[in-house]
């Protein structure tokens, strides 16, 4: 009797060690992919004032054009709404901001009402973040809550010009800009030897003559007391380089100092094609570097072993065309040398309005595996200088979130598209329309904003989770219901999903036979249910038309 209770009790223990090495198995958890990440773009003026103190500065007070003056958006404000979740919510994993660099300290008047530099892109002094944005330990702090959440931080860099001529903000000098031509981009010589538009300084980024400081600059720094310190790193900048000290190096310098005091991961790069397609070579030669620098002096803060990301605004660059943008008279690939990993696609909108779910997603697939290999796209439906958004007034938010999450590529969500945010602003003019301050007050107040929102979280959640629905294979399991799978492998970590759409509410049977065996339990990650497949099929009872099945 007594060795068969030590014999039962044996196999009671092993069953229980058993059982509990089974629940501390955990799934590998999913590989961060810039060509598949869910990327937010946000004007920092217009997203969240986190501090009211900063909102006024250099005496920016006259009278604007509406939308054109700063409306208090800050880092701070930004960094709120990590710490609160909204973002982790959403299922966004990278974020893009506008540049926060010291910008003009006049305003201009084009006929629109005076107009400050709120938007970020009319730079006064790289070296500075302007106080309208807050300060260098508010963006630390940004980057630190970011990364703690998985959370990506990409700055913007803007190369090609200064800010414009004011009353309060000189012209550089005439070895650092142009002040004419104008572009009239009818070929290649006319859209970079030029400037992008009247009183916008065009930097002489051809140059490799070595040019002093601009004399504002240096009575600027003097004042404030870190002359010394800017003279010393640059010194020490131009000496490991070897480079002229011509002044799209001097901004190189001042752009990759943020990648090394701060470790943003990426830069989205402004206006390339008006700047000859060899700086971007040694731009990132430069962000390379500094990133590789970050990393070896900060192993404690290292997320991963990705390289730092680059992603270029080639206006009216599109997929069709695969690596090449055309001038007209000269042809120029982006991606070889390597100078991007991605660039913003602007066709993705009309593809998104001609296509099916089936045809876009198709025609993505083919052109990431094919003449895109190895590289991304950054697909979007709305931005902030695209006046001919895929839904102006917002009355296809569910059919925007699909459309863009669930498709091949990096999906960039601008900012309220999530929250039907109208693009359409009256007695705004030119692009001051899709620049409003984020609808915060309708997502904690209306109801069909929070429908849309709970959708936008998630498939944003799904899509995050799962680095196959944005890098992955993309298969067709089935017409009617229409249901897809997606495949992903990098290294020991695979995934695969199956997704359906355009389902009818109730008891709905789905195809997964060929990518899920029988007998596997699955998770709905919309409903919030399991499922078990059977025959190759599951089947399962929802209120929602869409599906998005992952292994439990």
């Amino acid at each position: 009797m007594r060795k068969l209770t030590l014999f039962i009790l044996t196999i009671m223990t092993i069953m229980s060690c058993k059982t509990e090495t089974a629940v501390k198995v955990e799934k590998p958890k999913a590989p961060f992919v810039w060509e598949g990440a869910n990327l937010y773009f946000l004007l920092t003026d217009r997203f969240n004032n986190g501090d009211t103190t900063n909102d006024v500065n250099f005496d920016r007070t006259k009278e604007t054009g509406k939308l054109r003056g700063f409306k208090g958006g800050d880092i701070k404000g930004i960094t709120q709404k990590v710490k609160e979740g909204y973002f982790t919510d959403l299922g966004i994993n990278a974020i893009w901001m506008t540049p926060v660099v010291e910008q003009i300290h006049g305003g201009t008047d084009e006929g629109t009402g005076v107009t400050y530099g709120f938007h970020g892109y009319w730079a006064k002094d790289w070296t500075k973040i302007d106080p309208n944005f807050g300060t260098k330990e508010d963006l630390h702090e940004l980057v630190k809550e970011a990364h703690a959440r998985g959370i990506r931080i990409v700055l913007d860099a803007v190369i090609n010009h200064t800010g414009p001529v004011t009353d309060k903000d000189p012209v550089w000098p005439e070895d650092w800009v142009r002040t004419n031509p104008q572009c009239t981009y009818d070929n290649y010589e006319n859209t970079i030897s030029c400037t992008l538009v009247a009183n916008l300084p065009d930097i002489k980024t051809e140059s490799n003559e070595n040019v002093d400081l601009p004399p504002h600059l240096v009575e600027k720094w003097k004042t404030e007391g870190r002359y010394e310190q800017e003279i010393k790193e640059l010194d020490a900048f131009f000496e490991r380089t070897g480079h002229p000290r011509a002044p799209r190096f001097y901004i190189m310098k001042w752009l990759t100092d943020y990648i090394t005091e701060f470790g943003v991961d990426g830069y989205r790069a402004d206006t390339v094609k008006h700047v000859e397609e060899y700086v971007w070579e040694e731009f990132k030669a430069e962000c390379d570097y500094a990133f590789s620098e970050y990393k070896k002096n900060n192993t404690d803060k290292v997320l991963d072993d990705n390289d730092f990301y680059i992603v270029g605004e080639v206006y009216n660059y599109g997929v069709s065309s695969g690596q090449e943008f055309n001038f007209g008279d000269r042809k120029v690939n982006y991606f070889n040398p390597p100078s991007f990993q991605s660039l913003i696609n602007f066709e993705f909108k009309y593809n998104a309005k001609d296509k099916d779910y089936e045809g876009l997603f198709t025609h993505y697939d083919k052109i990431l595996r094919g003449d895109l290999k190895g590289f991304g796209t950054l697909n979007y439906l709305s931005s902030h200088d695209d006046g001919r958004p895929f839904d102006a007034v917002r009355k296809k938010p569910f059919e925007t979130a699909n459309k863009l999450l669930l498709s091949p590529g990096t999906s960039q969500v601008y900012y309220g598209d999530e929250s039907s945010r109208s693009l359409v602003i009256p007695g705004t003019d030119g692009d001051a329309t899709l620049r409003s301050m984020m609808n915060w007050d309708s997502i904690a107040k209306q109801k069909r904003t929070k429908e849309i929102l709970t959708h936008w979280q998630k498939l944003g959640t799904f899509r995050t989770n799962h680095p196959a629905v944005g890098a992955g294979k993309h298969q067709m399991i089935s017409q009617n219901p229409y249901t897809f799978s997606r495949s992903y492998n990098l290294g020991n970590f695979k995934d695969l999903v199956v997704i359906a759409m355009d389902l009818e509410a109730g008891k709905k049977t789905l195809n997964v036979k060929g990518v899920f065996e029988d007998g596997t339990l699955l998770f709905d990650a919309y409903s919030n249910q399991e499922v078990t497949v059977k025959n190759g099929k599951v089947e399962l009872e929802s209120e929602f038309n869409i599906i998005l099945l992952e292994e439990k």
